[in-house]
């Protein structure tokens, strides 16, 4: 259905939550993926893949990484962008190597990753680039580094889109609210209510899910979405649509 079978799809971030998600989901539609990390730990465990570990943020070591990828497995038929960090701190808790930290991670280390890789999705005709940014891009909820990242990443998506569409490339984002991965397990622990209150400002009253993400990713990467290009999608439960405790609460209360 998606006409993702023996396409090659390089991941990021794919030992994570969302990662393990991407992977799984790509898999069984079919696509050769190259499923990436810094943690090979966490690749070690990801069934049916070829791996690659690097960090990121060091631009020779990515580099060297895609033209590795590329010269083994052919150019990416889609390279979704996937790895991303923050600390959920508060404006008061931003110093000078918090910021170039968090825009090394979610915004650099995404340009070193499709940088290298364009020349070669060009000539094999073009392809489909997936970033996953956030809703910290499109509304302040905090974290004001990776929210400025995200931002720009969203820039960078349109960037691709718009200059090298005529080669074939098309580049979205999708926007995530909170997603119920582990990285919640330390919180939840500390605050075992936490969810009831978070899932009050979404107005399908729950947190999406990994698998929800990846759904968007295919279809992002796939042709069915062939028209759309230079987008952010919201998949966020409905909280960028509008604010759901507040419409419960002031105005119904």
């Amino acid at each position: 259905m998606f006409g993702m079978a023996g396409k090659h799809v390089v991941i990021s971030g794919a030992g994570g939550g969302i990662g393990r998600a991407l992977v799984a989901l790509f898999l069984e539609s079919g696509a050769r993926v190259t499923a990436c990390d810094r943690d090979a730990g966490l690749l070690a465990a990801l069934p049916d893949v070829t791996t690659e570990t690097f960090e990121l943020t060091d631009r020779a070591a990515t580099t060297a990484a895609m033209e590795r990828i590329i010269g083994r497995s052919g150019a990416p038929d889609a390279i979704i962008g996937n790895a991303g960090f923050t600390r959920a701190e508060r404006m008061a808790d931003i110093d000078p190597d918090v910021w170039d930290s968090e825009i090394a991670i979610n915004l650099t280390g995404t340009y070193n990753l499709i940088a290298p890789a364009l020349p070669a999705m060009i000539a094999a005709g073009g392809g489909s680039i997936v970033l996953v940014s956030s809703v910290n891009a499109i509304a302040h909820f905090g974290n004001p580094a990776y929210s400025a990242a995200k931002a720009a990443l969203n820039a960078y998506a349109r960037a691709l889109a718009v200059e090298h569409g005529q080669h074939g490339i098309r580049a979205n984002c999708i926007c995530p609210g909170s997603v119920r991965t582990p990285a919640w397990d330390h919180r939840i622990e500390k605050q075992p209510q936490l969810l009831d209150d978070v899932v009050r400002y979404y107005p399908l009253g729950r947190l999406v899910t990994p698998e929800e993400v990846a759904q968007t990713a295919l279809f992002l990467a796939s042709p069915l979405s062939s028209g759309i290009t230079g987008t952010a999608i919201a998949v966020d439960a409905g909280l960028t649509a509008g604010n759901r405790r507040f419409v419960s609460e002031v105005l119904g209360g």
